[in-house]
């Protein structure tokens, strides 16, 4: 690790330009949640009841800075639930307006609210009765004047020292962005398997995978029934290859677990003669089978008492089982 200490001036000034940057971004952010509890939090809602209520899909759009921006919020409604794409201002001047129908809705962004490029999407909406809202930093602005709704953001200082570059202004831009998305989502009640469908790929595809898509079940599952000795209790460990056991009472029903780490604590001469019962450890972690693979593998890594295998249980009783291996198979960890 660098000792920022021992570093010349120079990259000293550049960890305190970076301390700056954050500091004044930070109060970017600050000004937006103050502006969401006074004159911000009735537009936002209307925002969020009119993207809601639309049949059709949002047409997110900005020029530079702010189209960059606009990519993203329209990447992260379509993908919590809200059907949304980016179009360009100026290639919705030259044939793009063709994808924007009456029942969709326009979201702009400019934060001077006078971008030219936008001119000829704000005229189409107008013309065709299409709802707009805007994203802006000035109330007064073309852009405003002719929103359905107004989300207006509050002027702050950019962290560039000249005033120029856009970075708090944009920063602002994307968190009220976000935020309109998981209202959205929230409004919707979109799921974690809905999310899902969405996100197939990729370690977050992964996570969002249910236990019972990947447990193994059936003549798989090392299980045996409560009073069995530890000689064959451990015959089905090394069988199974999970290296654990189930105990299960006469009712087929989950009472403890045998694992590796019991064996070795209860390690005698006597271990092959006693019964399950008295080396197996009560009250197993276990989830059902709806659970996301996301949350199993918290529950097995929980601090005090990790586990490398998981019983998958409906009404008590055992109806699968993951290893971590499996979690590691289709890349969770």
């Amino acid at each position: 690790m660098v000792d920022v200490t021992a570093a010349p001036p120079e990259a000293r000034g550049a960890a305190q330009s970076a301390r700056q940057t954050i500091e004044t971004e930070r109060a970017g952010l600050i000004a937006l949640v103050a502006a969401l509890d006074d004159g911000l939090a009735v537009p936002f809602a209307a925002a969020v009841e009119l993207i809601h209520g639309c049949a059709g899909r949002v047409v997110v759009s900005g020029l530079g800075k702010s189209g960059h921006i606009a990519r993203k919020i329209a990447a992260t409604l379509a993908s919590t639930g809200t059907p949304s794409f980016f179009v360009h201002p100026s290639e919705a001047s030259h044939g793009d307006l063709g994808m924007i129908t009456k029942d969709d809705v326009v979201l702009a962004l400019s934060w001077s609210g006078e971008t030219t490029e936008l001119r000829g999407l704000l005229e189409y909406s107008r013309r065709f009765e299409i709802a707009l809202i805007s994203m802006t930093a000035t109330f007064d602005s073309s852009l405003a004047r002719e929103s359905d709704v107004v989300l207006l953001l509050p002027k702050v200082v950019e962290a560039c020292p000249h005033g120029l570059a856009p970075t708090t202004s944009t920063l602002m831009q994307l968190a009220l962005g976000d935020a309109l998305a998981i209202a959205l989502l929230e409004r919707r009640g979109f799921t974690a398997e809905k999310f899902h469908a969405f996100h197939p790929g990729g370690r977050l595809g992964a996570n969002l995978h249910l236990v019972r898509d990947i447990m193994h079940r059936d003549k798989a599952l090392p299980l045996v029934p409560g009073g069995t000795l530890m000689s064959d209790a451990i015959l089905v460990i090394s069988e199974k290859g999970f290296g654990c056991v189930g105990i299960t009472d006469g009712a087929g029903r989950l009472v403890g677990i045998v694992t590796d780490g019991d064996l070795r604590r209860h390690m005698s001469a006597e271990l092959l003669a006693r019964r399950a019962d008295e080396i197996m450890t009560g009250s197993p972690k276990v989830v059902s089978p709806d659970t996301l693979v996301g949350e199993a593998l918290a529950v097995m890594n929980l601090a005090e008492r990790p586990v490398m295998a998981l019983f998958i249980v409906e009404d008590g009783r055992p109806v699968g089982i993951v290893h971590m291996h499996d979690l590691l198979r289709i890349g969770v960890v």
